[in-house]
This record gives C-alpha cells, sequence and structure tokens, in this order.
C-alpha cells in the first residue's frame, strides 16, 4: 500500500546540553550547539533573564539524498535567570566548533573583597 501524502513537518525546539561553573568572579557557562554558526545564533538577556536560541545547518553531501531526518534543522532554545549580583552587561559570548562559552561576571560590589585592617 502506497501512501504520498507526507507528514506535516512539525516544529521542535531542543535543549541545549549546558556545564554551568560558578565561582568568585562569576559564572561560565558552556552550551552545546552542534551546526550552529553565529549567524544562526540569538543571544538576549531581558529583565534578568538570559535566553540562547539557535537554528543549526545540517548540510546533505553532495550526490547523496535525504531520505528520512528527524529533525532537518534543529532549533535550540533554553533559558536562564540571572541573579542580582550578576553583571549582564558585561557578557562575553564565544562560539567556536558548535560550543557556546558565556562569562557572565558578578557585578562589583558584589564580588568578595578583602578588607585591609590597620593597626594604629
Amino acid at each position: 500500500m502506497s501512501d504520498d501524502r507526507r507528514a506535516p513537518l512539525i516544529s521542535v525546539s531542543l535543549a541545549p546540553p549546558v556545564d554551568i561553573f560558578e565561582d568568585s568572579q562569576g559564572v561560565t557557562l558552556w552550551a552545546d550547539l552542534p551546526g550552529v554558526t553565529k549567524d544562526r545564533l540569538d543571544l538576549k538577556v531581558h529583565d534578568g533573564n538570559l535566553s540562547i536560541e539557535a537554528e543549526a545547518v545540517v548540510p546533505t553531501p553532495a550526490g547523496l539524498r535525504l531520505q528520512h531526518a528527524e529533525i532537518r534543522q534543529p532549533h535550540f532554545a533554553r533559558s536562564f535567570a540571572l541573579g542580582v549580583d550578576l553583571d549582564a552587561t558585561k557578557i562575553d559570548a564565544n562560539l567556536k566548533n558548535g560550543v557556546l562559552k558565556l562569562t557572565i561576571p558578578r557585578r562589583d560590589e558584589a564580588r568578595p573583597r578583602r578588607i585591609e585592617v590597620r593597626t594604629d
């Protein structure tokens, strides 16, 4: 029995796996975004929330025809609430080989500081 009707495309967002490290200087977040290029990556901060949205491009090798794909162009989406002690205006982002590294520093006033004690 042959049926030429195709199933409708379903839009699926994948939550990229992340590793988050925190120290006295701030937070470093590593997100796996395979197949994502800089022009298909959208990072936003709004109302204390950081959002990551990206679309991967999975090319079909020359000479081959795609028979079946579960997800043809994966869409990644994930968001995080930022603590008030983090400085969202100084986030540094770097994308290399499908791995996004975000460095989010603490606000100066939230960083631990050493207090000098004088003797009179």
